[in-house]
């Protein structure tokens, strides 16, 4: 409970006030992450169409089974993967049991991921400058 407690001094500090001068910081918001997981597969991949073909859900996460759907590899033994979205905007993407991606779709750095964010009570949007 300190640690929470020193976190939230350190916010008052750096913003220059309490949580008094900013009631609108009580409000409850949420982050929700919208992925194409396809397009971010093909550019993870360097190429090929992928399709999700099983998706299961879990308390803290979403898990996608995918597979490469590119027409010239019929033939050939399609690449698998697994794309594990956490709630916490967390990600982690394994192809043939190699990993090629683990870390956060939340930090602003990615253009397959689209961050869109409401308030919790009224679920209206809220845009950010």
């Amino acid at each position: 409970m300190t640690d929470i407690l020193d976190n939230k001094n350190m916010i008052s500090i750096i913003d220059g006030g309490s949580d008094e001068d900013s009631p609108e910081w009580d409000d409850l918001i949420v982050c929700r992450v919208e992925v194409d997981l396809p397009t971010w597969m093909s550019k993870l991949t360097d190429g090929g169409q992928w399709e999700v073909y099983s998706e299961s859900e879990e308390d803290n996460y979403i898990s996608f089974a995918m597979r490469e759907a590119d027409k010239q590899l019929d033939s050939l033994k399609p690449k698998l993967a697994e794309v594990t979205l956490y709630h916490n905007g967390y990600a982690v993407v394994d192809v043939d049991g190699q990993s090629l991606f683990d870390g956060s779709l939340t930090n602003g750095d990615t253009d397959f991921a689209n961050l869109t964010y409401f308030n919790a009570d009224s679920g209206e949007e809220i845009l950010l400058h």
